[in-house]
This record gives structure tokens, sequence and C-alpha cells, in this order.
């Protein structure tokens, strides 16, 4: 399954050349990632973007879908596909790892987590 999210983009996202920064992308895979995360208490340990088409000012809406690519014991990888007017112009992976917001280290994905993030699990 997938999650579906809308970004809504923002004066201030755009460049000097009136296109999204690339840094941007990430923010709004964070924004879908944040509203989607329910259970889950992460940080992100890695991220990478691929940048497919430029998203330019007058573009106002974006959908986002996103879906757990894997489940490793206190990790996971997810995928982004950041999609303008049914257009597809970013994916993006990010790695993250649970953990324990008391102690700020990570910690296995429990019985609870998994079974959530079951739910969105679709392997590539």
């Amino acid at each position: 399954m997938r999650y579906q999210s809308k970004q809504y983009v923002r004066w201030d996202d755009l460049d000097a050349f009136g296109h999204v920064n690339n840094a941007v992308y990430l923010t709004y895979a964070q924004e879908a990632r944040f509203a989607w995360s329910g259970i889950l208490e992460m940080v992100v340990a890695r991220a990478e973007v691929d940048f497919i088409a430029p998203i330019y000012d007058g573009d106002t809406f974006l959908d986002i879908e996103l879906w757990v690519s894997a489940i490793g014991n206190s990790s996971f990888t997810m995928t982004y596909e950041i999609k303008m007017k049914g257009e597809l112009v970013a994916r993006v992976k990010t790695v993250q790892v649970t953990v324990d917001m008391g102690t700020k280290k990570s910690h296995p994905i429990d019985d609870e987590q998994r079974a959530f993030l079951t739910k969105y699990l679709e392997t590539e």
C-alpha cells in the first residue's frame, strides 16, 4: 500500500532560476513522512534524490506517494515519488533508524512498528 500526500509549493521554495531548489525536495519528503509516520520515532540516516524534471513557479501542488521498500532490524528504507500534474518529477529514497527519544539511541523495530511498516511494504 502507498501513502498519499499533497504538498504546496511555497514562494520561498524557489531559487533564482524560478524553480524549486534541490534541497527542498527533501523537505517535501520529510513533510509527507511526518504525516505518515504514526507510531514511529525515527531519524534519517541517509537520503538520495533523483531529479527527473524541474518544478517551476506556478505549479502549486505536488502529489507525493511513499512506501516502505525494505525493513531491517532497527532501520527501514522508504521510497517516494513526487509528481506534478501526474508526471514524475523526482524519486527520493531515505533510510530511517528507529530511536528511543528518551535515550536518543537506536533500538530494534518492535512488533507493532513492524506491523505498521509491513502494511506499506512494496519491494522493487
